[in-house]
């Protein structure tokens, strides 16, 4: 990643994404404030949404070692799910103190029953971001639907991600499916 970009959205030296990743990162970010915006959250909360849609990737191209040595309280996941508690894990060992942004960068790719305002944003910009080639219409339609309806936004894209990791055979994780049960 350039130096310009990591500029542009004022990434850590530590953060480890390559190009393509950025701009995944650039999408979640811009979507997140966009909300914010809409939402009429308080600048306070607004730059807690802004840090969470910039920090959220920031390991996620980095090597499962170091991954791994950072999320050491996540020993069972599975490598691509990691790069959240690490990077977490890294943001809290530079003096982040906003507990909230934490939690919602250490659960955002599993979900967490005990998020907030600001763990649900992510979590759902994350899904919804315009790049994924997947279910434009319908992820777009989305995207527009929370700020007018966030509760309701939030759980169909819980169902979303959910029904998606069945259909691949994939591993629900335990924090998932809490949340879905206080969602549904």
């Amino acid at each position: 990643m350039s130096k310009a970009t990591m500029q542009a959205l004022e990434m850590p030296s530590w953060s480890c994404v390559t190009e393509k990743r950025m701009a995944h990162i650039e999408r979640v970010t811009a979507l997140l404030d966009e909300w914010a915006q809409k939402l009429g959250l308080s600048a306070e909360e607004a730059l807690a949404w802004h840090d969470a849609g910039r920090l959220h990737d920031a390991l996620r191209d980095a090597p499962e070692h170091l991954l791994r040595e950072l999320a050491g309280d996540s020993p069972d996941y599975a490598t691509e799910m990691l790069h959240g508690p690490a990077a977490a894990e890294r943001m809290r060992r530079d003096g982040e103190r906003r507990t909230e942004l934490l939690d919602a960068v250490r659960y955002h790719t599993i979900g967490s029953a005990n998020w907030g305002r600001l763990g649900r944003a992510l979590y759902m910009a994350d899904y919804l971001e315009p790049g994924r080639k997947f279910s434009r219409a319908d992820r777009a339609y989305l995207a527009a639907q929370a700020p007018h309806d966030f509760e309701a936004t939030f759980r169909q894209v819980v169902r979303a991600r959910l029904e998606w990791s069945l259909r691949e055979g994939m591993r629900l994780y335990p924090e998932a499916v809490v949340l879905w049960n206080s969602v549904r």
